[in-house]
């Protein structure tokens, strides 16, 4: 489940122990390692940004950057001991990855000029001078990812689906399910207990799971032993029927960095949680158009991703 041994892991800036944890690693690398000031090192884009950490196999965390809603990479700093490890180019490939799934047409960056080589070899250019901050030279850079993709119209159909509350989501997560014929595609970093699990959930499962020759169900999770450790029910959903129901777990940072959840059905419905921890989603019963997108993210995942050996009935 993760490379090398260390993972990449949102971090929420509001929890107390996801905000310690950032500020720790940013005191030791930026305050007394470039004696950067404290008063410049924190500013108000620390409760707007989207953070994320680096973690060793322990759960100690060794990295740490931002993007903020600007688009600007920043406060990328990792602890002495993992330098050299790739925690710096995962962080940066996460955060790369999250600021296209955004739909942004580019990302930019203050590198300072040791730095600047590094960025480069991930497709960065450099523009203008060069310029000083808390004391110490940078260069600005930029990587273009492409035009943003237009807006998706409306639905003219009329098959939007409430989704502004988590009553309302778990009411729509119902209605695809119960409408899915043969197939479902459901992405989810971890599969906590009211999720797929209530009776009807499960019956709906099953009827999928049992439609016939055409039945599959791909689930991609980040922490399949989270799921197996609290008896999961779509654990033993996939444990019963194995050759219907396949569960994978992403290996690269980028895919264990991605915050997101959805479900994808066969009638071209989806429900979308652009972040998995909060109560606010999209979804609709019929609308191809806008799963098309999320249908090609979960198949590139999957290709890379591994079975999550750790399910099955010879490992328990």
């Amino acid at each position: 489940m993760k490379l090398q041994d260390f993972h990449v892991e949102h971090a929420d800036w509001a929890r107390a122990g996801d905000r310690e944890a950032l500020s720790a690693i940013r005191r030791e690398v930026f305050v007394r390692e470039l004696a950067v000031p404290e008063s410049l090192e924190w500013d108000d884009l620390d409760a707007l940004s989207f953070h994320l950490l680096a973690r060793n196999e322990g759960g100690a965390p060794i990295g740490c950057a931002r993007l903020t809603p600007q688009g600007k990479i920043g406060r990328v700093a990792v602890r002495p001991p993992w330098r050299g490890q790739g925690v710096g180019l995962g962080l940066l490939r996460a955060l790369v990855a999250r600021a296209r799934s955004e739909g942004r047409a580019e990302v930019t960056l203050d590198a300072q000029l040791a730095a600047v080589t590094f960025y480069e070899r991930e497709g960065f250019v450099a523009h203008g001078d060069t310029f000083e901050d808390a004391g110490i030279v940078h260069r600005s850079m930029r990587l273009e990812l492409g035009a943003p993709p237009p807006p998706v119209a409306p639905n003219p159909d009329g098959h939007a689906l409430p989704a502004g509350s988590r009553s309302e989501i778990a009411a729509s997560r119902l209605r695809l399910l119960a409408e899915a014929k043969h197939r479902l595609s459901i992405y989810q970093p971890t599969l906590d207990s009211d999720l797929y699990a209530s009776l009807v959930e499960m019956s709906e499962l099953r009827r999928i799971a049992s439609s016939g020759r055409g039945a599959d169900i791909r689930i991609l999770l980040h922490d399949p032993e989270a799921a197996l450790r609290n008896s999961h029910r779509l654990v033993a959903l996939a444990q019963r029927l194995p050759s219907v129901l396949h569960i994978r777990t992403p290996l690269e940072e980028v895919d264990l960095a991605y915050a997101s959840a959805y479900l994808l059905t066969d009638q071209g419905g989806y429900l979308f949680l652009p972040d998995a921890r909060r109560a606010s989603a999209r979804a609709s019963l019929r609308d191809r158009a806008a799963q098309a997108p999320l249908a090609q993210h979960f198949n590139d995942v999957w290709e890379r991703s591994a079975p999550a050996r750790a399910l099955q009935p010879l490992d328990l």
